[in-house]
């Protein structure tokens, strides 16, 4: 997008995005270190890189209609929703004071009260409840629109294609965002993919399609924003295939040896913070020290949420057969 583009948007609005991916950022590169420390156990899946398509697509939504869900990469969905990094730095360190009690953990946040309904442990099993959600929205002509973020891998997953056929039989309000970061684990997805342009999939259940370059915040904000106001006001749902990288592992637990250093460098040529910096920068928005204030700021934020998570205690042993339904 070019610095002319630039000038349509709010001041406030432009540092909101960018204050945003720097949170996410140094919240994830805090929890690498936490978890290198022993202080965050289990699966752990980080979202640096990724940070322009949580943040650029929530930047559209109205939380007090419409809903978020998405897979276990689920930490930078969470801060863009507006979850304090408190509560999400607690629950990852499983101390009482976190999001779900210490119930949840890195795969599975949750906020109720901001219409976050998850992280899911389960490589596509939320397609179904997320289309379930636009399905309560129409059945009760509420005015919301549910936003589904997923990865490559779940495109192969027999529920991404059940649930877009009923999305688009039932003419329900839901965008359909597949986060393509390159790699299903440690696959290559051109490797298992008969059609690696995820977008002309939406062809086949009679919905409009778009690729996006997931590494331009503004350019997924628009791609969404209108994919919003079809699913809004003409109930049409869509797919977006925003083409993304991820600059970590799979997980915690995954060195990454299946890709090249050379790849690694060209992809970190794109980071999505310093392509939009440059953008803010070059377009007289803000300065180097505007930055750098917003950049100390996240980094103090995220300290004082590691000192909250290692302050806080750990849920009592009762606290096991609370919530429990049945």
């Amino acid at each position: 997008m070019s610095d002319h583009d630039i000038q349509q948007y709010p001041k406030d609005f432009l540092e909101h995005l960018l204050q945003q991916m720097l949170l996410i950022r140094r919240f994830e590169e805090r929890c690498a270190r936490a978890y290198g420390l022993r202080k965050i156990a289990g699966f752990c899946h980080l979202y640096i890189g990724q940070e322009a398509v949580a943040v650029g697509a929530i930047g559209n939504l109205d939380l007090n209609h419409d809903y978020v869900l998405t897979a276990y990469r689920d930490h930078g969905h969470a801060l863009a929703v507006g979850m304090h990094p408190n509560a999400v730095m607690a629950e990852l360190f499983a101390k009482d004071t976190g999001s779900s009690r210490a119930k949840g953990g890195s795969m599975h946040l949750f906020d109720a009260a901001r219409n976050f309904l998850g992280g899911n442990g389960i490589v596509g099993a939320h397609l179904p409840v997320a289309t379930g959600v636009a399905l309560k929205i129409a059945y009760l002509q509420q005015s919301g629109v549910v936003l589904c973020f997923f990865g490559d891998g779940a495109i192969h997953q027999g529920s991404f294609h059940e649930s877009l056929n009923l999305a688009r039989i039932w003419n329900l309000p839901i965008v359909y965002i597949c986060e393509n970061n390159h790699y299903g684990m440690g696959t290559d997805f051109r490797r298992v993919s008969a059609q690696t342009n995820f977008a002309s999939l939406a062809a086949s259940y009679n919905m409009p399609g778009q690729q996006v370059d997931g590494m331009d915040v503004l350019a997924v904000h628009e791609s969404v924003k209108q994919a919003v106001l079809h699913a809004r006001n003409e109930k049409i749902p869509s797919l977006i295939e925003a083409q993304t990288y991820r600059y970590m592992g799979h997980s915690m637990s995954d060195p990454g040896t299946y890709r090249t250093r050379d790849e690694l460098d060209q992809y970190r040529r794109q980071d999505p913070i310093v392509l939009f910096q440059e953008q803010l920068l070059n377009a007289n928005v803000l300065t180097d020290d505007d930055f750098q204030t917003l950049d100390t700021r996240c980094k103090e934020g995220v300290e004082q949420a590691v000192q909250f998570a290692q302050q806080s205690d750990q849920p009592p042993l009762e606290a096991l057969y609370d919530d429990v339904l049945a």
